[in-house]
């Protein structure tokens, strides 16, 4: 039997030798859990991942969520394998497969009409409200409580629920993600909580004119997928249209993986800019952002026009692999598989908890769930605040202890790929029980 629970040799030399070219010996801020737990993978197929000392762990975390269909799909590789050995990488041109990809995805997306591709959820998301500035003419940008939308300075501000008081009156400070945000970086930015309707209606009252964008997850992927209800995101939609503001919705997360038209279908309501990433690839990076022709029609190397570039964007190696995908989620029944196999997942996960005592609920859809211990859905970040997170966090240690790979804090959802069909469910029900008994039982004693 495999020994998770404490760090291999190999992780132990491995963390040593990183801490020597990197800060905190990682590529980037999320990977480092500390030297102790910090994991270093060897390699990765389907829902499986093993470490560098040969632990092999399924995986619910999928990097985030860009694995749609299982790590090095063999569809999806000898596409780009084909493009890199027959036709070659970056030419700095245009090429056949840029239209054929964005074609690929306005027949699965009909908020779309023109669009341009990106490297990363943070470049979409640049571009998108770079975008919705340019055609309004206005730089007021609205973002709401719990969503992530990358790492530039204007969306890297949060509300600091983690030290708020939830039985007090006052709301959360909003402060920067972490240092080098200049404070000027706040001045045009505002943040309001999800479905919250006195608050969207007065915002739009004072701000209305000033506003070129609101930017919004419909189902927070940073917050437990923690979702807008229809008749708050429809109110949203209004105000937007009624007051000349661009309704940004980022699917980074949700895009392709949620239903072939992503969030947007599932609520029957259109952005005026949308941006993807993740599962538009299946793990090769890959992103863009588009929408109404006429407002993506601003984007342009005329006078005025809006600027958007970048060496590698559209670059031949992501397009092959994103046609592939798409080609994939468009054409077979993998996101039915998805979704039948998280709802089964949430089932057996359902009657663990039930059958320990636990208050649950499950927030948003099958293919990307989160799990708050608390009686009610929440329905904002604030809520969040109030769940048992500190048994959360001790379920989920318990769980990657047992080989069980998922992020350890109940705001990152539970993603399902297609590869995870091939799961033993009765092994999965059976290691739940058993990490939430252990979890339980921490908690009687005291342990956080």
């Amino acid at each position: 039997m495999q020994d998770f629970s404490k760090r291999g040799p190999r992780q132990t030399q491995l963390m040593a030798e990183a801490h020597r070219h990197m800060p905190q010996g990682v590529a980037e801020n999320y990977r480092y859990w500390g030297d102790e737990r910090t994991v270093f993978i060897d390699s990765s197929k389907g829902c499986w991942l093993t470490d560098c000392d040969g632990r092999r762990y399924v995986d619910f975390r999928l990097g985030y969520g860009p694995i749609i269909l299982g790590y090095r799909d063999d569809r999806v590789d000898a596409a780009v394998v084909e493009q890199i050995t027959q036709r070659g990488t970056l030419s700095g041109f245009a090429t056949a497969l840029d239209t054929e990809v964005v074609k690929q995805i306005k027949a699965m997306c009909p908020n779309i009409e023109k669009m341009r591709f990106a490297n990363s959820g943070t470049e979409a998301v640049m571009g998108a409200v770079r975008t919705a500035r340019g055609y309004t003419k206005r730089d007021r940008v609205v973002i709401v409580e719990g969503g992530f939308h990358g790492l530039y300075d204007e969306m890297m501000w949060k509300s600091d629920i983690e030290h708020w008081d939830p039985t007090g009156t006052a709301p959360p400070s909003v402060i920067p993600f972490g240092g080098g945000i200049p404070g000027q970086a706040r001045e045009l930015v505002e943040l309001i909580v999800l479905n919250d309707m006195a608050m969207l209606d007065a915002l739009f009252k004072q701000r209305g004119e000033q506003i070129a964008c609101v930017v919004l997850e419909p189902i927070i992927g940073n917050a437990g997928s923690i979702s807008a209800t229809q008749t708050w995101l429809q109110r949203l939609r209004d105000l937007c249209t009624e007051h000349g503001a661009m309704l940004v919705i980022d699917e980074v997360k949700t895009g392709f993986r949620v239903a072939k038209g992503g969030a947007q279908e599932l609520y029957g309501i259109h952005a005026d800019l949308t941006t993807y990433a993740k599962a538009m690839g299946n793990g090769y990076p890959v992103a863009a952002f588009g929408g109404r022709a006429e407002v993506m029609d601003v984007v342009g190397s005329y006078k005025g026009g809006v600027v958007h570039g970048g060496t590698y964007t559209g670059n031949l190696v992501a397009l092959s692999a994103a046609q592939a995908t798409l080609k994939i989620l468009d054409q077979t029944d993998a996101l039915k598989t998805i979704d039948r196999v998280g709802a089964q997942i949430r089932d057996l996960l359902g009657r663990v908890f039930a059958a320990a005592g636990i208050e649950y609920a499950f927030a948003g859809p099958p293919a990307m769930f989160g799990i708050h211990f608390t009686s009610t859905v929440p329905t904002n970040y604030r809520d969040w605040r109030v769940t048992n997170s500190d048994l959360y966090r001790a379920f989920a240690w318990q769980l990657i202890d047992h080989g069980v790979m998922l992020e350890p804090d109940s705001r990152e959802p539970w993603f399902i790929c297609e590869a995870h069909q091939e799961l033993d469910l009765g092994w999965l029900e059976e290691v739940a029980t058993r990490s939430m008994k252990a979890a339980c039982e921490g908690a009687a004693r005291g342990e956080r």
